[in-house]
């Protein structure tokens, strides 16, 4: 019976490990993030060496697999020949099998960093004496010299001087670079010394108690077997590699394109300038992009070749993106991403921090990369903003979204061409008592509200003007308070009510200057009269914001909540087109019944 197990536990010499990182036998796989341990580290390391202290395990990728390419790179201090072919990748052990390797075998200083970051050059040795005495230090005895082995005081003065090999024969100062080919400087040192006995039986104990440590040393291995999936080797990577940041989909498929001389970073770099020429793209990541494509080419791939596949965009299903797929269906979901850059403006989202959800331009970008210009008739775009409105309303794209989004990229395709509603339409639902605890931008629905008074026709409380892109961005429009905070702290009105997004509405920053802490009666005539704006267009630009005037020139506030309440919900219900349940707890009605009525008090005007 063949073996299921996709990797063999072993242990090799470190030495022999070391030579076949130096023939590029052994390399890393692109992904892999740089070397970068400091010299404390490195000295550290060489005294477990010396003391024969277990480093910990090494995992190795068998190449080979045709299906886990990934484009290698050689250790820090190798020069490799082109198109030299590892026969295995470090997935784990990179820091340590690059410190002992610049330190043992490279024949160069390591160029390393010291306590501080700053950055050095350096030579390991170890002082024979301190390394055989039975009260030292192992890891004292190990010593890191300048690139010109010469110690220097803080003035510069000379405190020691090891650049020649005489001068660290005299000082018993072994070069770990020669600790695998030692005859020469051992030769030298014993002729520096005249043969002395003494010396000869000191270094004889050296080579027994130390070289030999180095040279006997082996390293427990875990060999990961070439058939082990694309998906299996990264999730194995990013666990062994818990100090580090997580690796991306998008730097795994830039390692696995590089290979064939594909630079994904260079080709993203050139699509997201492009995109986030419209700023409500500004936030759009590579993996939103990588998700977009794949869904792409996961839809095309059921209709043309096998329906049975599934339309998905799952981590492991980009992993398995093709090069092919990327260049054939890259193009199309740029276009897809700027499409539903200019829906979403025509939905009155600007900026990416008005998005109530970035993630949801996934499946709205591969949607309309396969509408292309469908999508501008008024029938469709019709259905789009619903799908889209119930996604925010239903505050559906916060978890599971790669699933939501395989769901949806279908099923609206099929909904426009005359199939039945996409899951998201069905199982939108808004709960009126959710108004009460939509305070911030932290919430998708508090930005859609915000959106949605401005698209259906709010106007500016000083112009009477609707608000566009051009006011928006010049006047500084945003969300303030109906009943200024002030006001509502003077008259015992909860947070949990005054800052309700039913007590906020678009303004602009001038506005809210001019409203100040004053009551609505208050701050309402001031502006009429700096603007010359008539009662009666008031409450025209009042009743765009969903607010019945009267309640603000009573400066009523508990009627006036359950007024623009009932107005945003029914706005709600036009967007998503669909109706919502009304009812209100008894629990809340009785709140704002017992709790607000009592506290309402007339503000005499200045």
């Amino acid at each position: 019976m063949d073996s299921v197990t996709s990797f063999d536990s072993t242990k090799d010499f470190l030495s022999a490990l070391l030579v076949n990182i130096r023939n590029g036998k052994i390399q890393l796989p692109d992904f892999q993030r740089g070397w970068v341990w400091d010299d404390d580290h490195i000295k550290s390391l060489l005294a477990s060496i010396a003391l024969s202290y277990p480093i910990g395990a090494v995992m190795l990728l068998e190449t080979g697999n045709p299906k886990v390419r990934f484009k290698p790179r050689s250790v820090e201090g190798v020069s490799l020949p082109n198109a030299t072919n590892p026969d295995q990748l470090i997935l784990d052990g990179q820091q340590r099998l690059t410190s002992l390797f610049l330190a043992l075998y490279s024949g160069q200083p390591v160029e390393t960093t010291d306590a501080r970051g700053k950055r050095i050059k350096r030579w390991y040795c170890i002082d024979i004496n301190k390394a055989l005495s039975s009260n030292g230090d192992r890891e004292e005895a190990i010593i890191s010299l300048p690139e010109d082995h010469i110690i220097r005081n803080f003035r510069g003065e000379t405190e020691a001087d090891y650049s020649k090999s005489e001068h660290q024969y005299q000082a018993d100062l072994f070069p770990l670079s020669q600790i695998y080919d030692c005859s020469e400087w051992r030769d030298g040192y014993f002729n520096s010394w005249d043969y002395n006995k003494e010396k000869l039986k000191l270094f004889n104990h050296f080579d027994n108690e130390i070289i030999q440590r180095f040279k006997q040393y082996q390293i427990p291995l875990i060999l990961l077997k070439k058939e082990t999936s694309k998906d299996a080797v990264c999730q194995v990577f990013e666990k062994v590699n818990t100090g580090g940041v997580a690796l991306t989909v998008f730097e795994l498929l830039t390692a696995t394109y590089a290979i064939d001389e594909f630079n994904l970073r260079e080709d993203w770099a050139i699509r997201i300038r492009r995109l986030q020429k419209q700023k409500i793209l500004a936030s759009l990541e590579n993996t939103d992009f990588l998700q977009a494509v794949t869904l792409l080419a996961t839809y095309a791939h059921k209709k043309l070749v096998n329906p049975d596949v599934a339309v998905s965009c799952k981590r492991k299903d980009i992993l398995r993106l093709t090069l092919d797929d990327y260049r054939a269906w890259a193009g199309a979901a740029t276009e897809g991403f700027e499409r539903a850059g200019k829906l979403l403006h025509l939905q009155k989202f600007f900026t990416a921090r008005d998005l109530p959800y970035r993630t949801q331009l996934t499946p709205l970008a591969a949607i309309l990369a396969v509408l292309k210009d469908r999508a501008d008739n008024y029938g469709i775009s019709a259905k789009l903003a619903q799908w889209y409105w119930c996604g925010i309303f239903g505050e559906l794209y916060g978890g599971a979204i790669e699933t939501r989004f395989a769901k949806d990229f279908p099923e609206v395709l099929y909904w426009i061409d005359g199939g039945s509603l996409p899951a998201t339409i069905v199982d939108a639902n808004f709960v009126p008592n959710r108004l009460l605890t939509l305070r911030t931008r932290n919430s998708a629905a508090y930005k859609g509200i915000y959106a949605l008074l401005i698209r259906d026709g709010g106007l500016d409380l000083r112009s009477g003007t609707p608000i566009d892109a051009q006011m928006y961005f010049d006047d500084k429009i945003d969300i303030h308070h109906i009943f200024p905070q002030d006001w509502c702290r003077r008259n015992g009105i909860d947070a949990k009510y005054c800052d309700s997004i039913v007590n906020k509405t678009p303004l602009s920053a001038k506005t809210n200057r001019m409203i100040g802490g004053t009551s609505p009666s208050s701050y309402l005539a001031r502006l009429q009269r700096s603007a010359g704006i008539e009662d009666r267009k008031m409450d025209e630009i009042l009743h765009s914001h969903l607010i019945e005037p009267a309640n603000l020139r009573e400066d009523n506030f508990m009627t006036f909540f359950k007024a623009r309440e009932s107005n945003l919900l029914n706005r709600i219900e036009q967007a998503m087109g669909k109706p919502i349940a009304r009812d209100i707890t008894q629990e809340d009605a009785a709140y704002i019944a017992d709790n607000l009525s009592e506290y309402q008090e007339e503000e005499e005007e200045g």
